[in-house]
């Protein structure tokens, strides 16, 4: 039973996270909440991982991990053939 809660709080943190992400760049975002929830998780990750090698332990936080979910989402965007002020370009989204 504690697996199966602690992998509804991740799953719930990585929603937030990878939302959060999102929303911090303008412009919609063809991501599907299960892709929300892994930007959201690798951003976590990705942001415990930077701050653990260069300070030795965890100080992460929601805001590093917020920013670093909206670099993975810009990322996904520029690979989809968006930008920065222009989000994915309507006829690839309809594809």
């Amino acid at each position: 039973m504690d697996l199966v809660a602690y992998l509804i709080v991740l799953a719930v943190v990585g929603l937030v996270v990878g939302a959060l992400g999102r929303l911090a760049l303008p412009g919609p975002d063809p991501l599907s909440v299960t892709q929300t929830i892994l930007v959201g998780l690798a951003g976590s990750f990705l942001a415990g991982l930077v701050t653990w090698l260069l300070l030795g332990r965890n100080v992460g936080g929601i805001a590093l991990s917020v920013l670093f979910a909206t670099g993975i989402v810009y990322l996904v965007r520029r690979s989809r053939g968006g930008g920065l002020g222009r989000p994915v370009p309507r006829s690839r989204v309809d594809r």
